[in-house]
């Protein structure tokens, strides 16, 4: 699965549960939240202040 800023919280989580614990570690702590599952990446890091970019890195690897 290729992850981008536009990538859906709730998409993520069910298409690769494992990349949560990156998602945890980076301050996302609400994954579990019904709002976050419509937010894109990009939505939660600016809610949250996370680098978007490091996050998408850290995801992709």
């Amino acid at each position: 699965m290729k992850i981008d800023k536009n990538t859906k919280i709730g998409d993520l989580i069910k298409e690769a549960p494992e990349k949560a614990e990156i998602l945890l570690k980076a301050g996302m702590h609400c994954l579990g939240c019904p709002a976050s599952q419509a937010e894109t990446l990009e939505e939660a890091c600016q809610v949250h202040g996370i680098n978007v970019d490091e996050l998408l890195r850290d995801l992709n690897k």
